[in-house]
């Protein structure tokens, strides 16, 4: 078979003929010229027909396609200083392939409930596009960053026999004959894995029955997450600063152009260097107090208290030694605050939110079992949980980013249901 030739490579063909497979992006016609946008996936060329080049039979063709008509066009490569390719395409040739009539997403303004409703159409438009391509890039270098690093890459369960982050928001199902859900983490058998590899990440998706229609919020999302034998702490956070500056330089260089289609401020992320800001709750509820707002030490700090504090900041800023009543079971309460956990959050900026969450986890059998209780959790229901701590327990610390997030923040997103081809919210579940 002849080889496939792409629009991002076209540049590699200049002069020759090439046949390009795609669909029809849009298109324009000014006398005996027609100018057809056409879009492979890869990107998009000027495909320019002059009468005089063609037969009347490819030119007629030309001026009756429709948008998203597929088809395969050949022409000569050219060079044209006008547009961001650099080139265009002199059609000698087209063949359709398949037409397409009355394509419901045209060029003009549509609302987010109709694009939402035709999200498997609205994937074609070159915003979406290019976010999906930028989440490509940030994905691949998360796991480029572990390799890097020597993590090991473990699959945790998506069906569990019990809670990680709270029974209210499991989304509950029947397991012949036992109850079970779908994970809200691979958290606690990333534990597990961490004490036979020492440095592992678990990857996949992740299910919240959260009830809130915030524009932060999927029921479905992607999310990473890295557990380290003997990190503590400040450990913690050092993998953390490193790991979003990681992401961030790798898309700055590999997905400049998809960040200049989307309208991304780019110096921003440009601004994304160590060392992050490190703030103490009890130091950010002060700016809140300071900024008139009204937090009381013990409350948690939600959405609008975060892009508070992180409007202090230019670039993301870690939160850590939250208050021990309002976080979960398994983090470590601090030996020197014991009112405290070593839990740590790291708040993007411009309005993004917690994009990582983590901590120390609790590593003392005794003091993991009184949490347990505490919480009104039955400790024999997580045994396999506590041989952790019975056989060689060791300081052990790690944290989760969800994919959405960091998507949503590097994008200069409103909205975290651009960042996934098909999102998944309250209100939401097809297509």
């Amino acid at each position: 078979m002849p080889q496939k030739i792409y629009v991002n490579h076209i540049g590699e063909y200049l002069g020759s003929e090439v046949t390009l497979n795609g669909w029809v992006y849009n298109m324009r016609s000014s006398g005996k010229l027609h100018f057809i946008q056409l879009r492979d996936g890869s990107g998009i060329i000027q495909c320019v027909i002059f009468k005089g080049n063609v037969t009347p039979e490819v030119f007629d063709t030309a001026a009756n396609l429709t948008q998203e008509t597929s088809v395969s066009i050949t022409g000569t490569v050219k060079e044209d200083n006008r547009s961001k390719l650099g080139f265009e395409l002199d059609v000698k040739d087209i063949k359709i392939i398949a037409p397409s009539v009355d394509y419901p997403i045209t060029p003009k303004e549509h609302g987010d409930a109709f694009l939402m409703h035709n999200r498997h159409l609205w994937l074609r438009s070159s915003k979406q596009t290019a976010i999906l391509k930028i989440r490509d890039e940030i994905i691949f270098a998360i796991r480029k960053f572990f390799h890097e690093r020597e993590f090991t890459l473990v699959d945790s369960p998506i069906l569990t026999p019990a809670a990680c982050e709270g029974r209210s928001t499991l989304f509950e199902t029947e397991y012949f004959g036992e109850k079970a859900f779908l994970s809200q983490s691979g958290q606690l058998y990333g534990e597990a894995a961490a004490m036979a590899l020492g440095k592992i990440y678990c990857f996949g998706p992740t299910f919240r029955a959260e009830k809130s229609k915030t524009r932060r919020h999927l029921t479905e999302f992607w999310m990473v997450e890295p557990e380290v034998a003997f990190n503590d702490l400040n450990d913690n956070m050092e993998l953390a600063e490193d790991f979003i500056v990681y992401i961030v330089e790798s898309v700055l260089k590999n997905r400049r152009a998809e960040l200049e289609l989307i309208g991304r401020d780019i110096s921003k992320l440009e601004n994304i260097k160590k060392p992050f800001p490190r703030v103490s709750y009890t130091e950010a509820i002060k700016i809140l107090n300071d900024l008139g707002n009204p937090t009381e030490w013990g409350g948690d700090i939600g959405g609008d208290e975060e892009t508070l504090i992180s409007n202090k900041f230019d670039r993301p800023v870690i939160i850590h030694r939250y208050p021990a009543a309002i976080k979960a079971f398994y983090m470590k309460r601090d030996p020197e605050d014991p009112k405290v956990v070593l839990a740590m959050d790291v708040i993007g900026p411009e309005g993004a939110g917690e994009i990582i969450g983590g901590s120390e986890r609790e590593s003392d059998y005794n003091a993991l079992v009184e949490r347990m209780k505490e919480q009104g959790m039955a400790p024999e229901d997580m045994d396999w949980y506590l041989d952790l701590r019975k056989y060689g327990s060791v300081p052990h610390s790690g944290f989760g980013m969800g994919i959405e997030r960091m998507v949503r923040w590097i994008c200069g997103l409103h909205h975290v249901r651009e960042t996934i081809p098909f999102a998944r919210m309250m209100d939401k579940i097809r297509p």
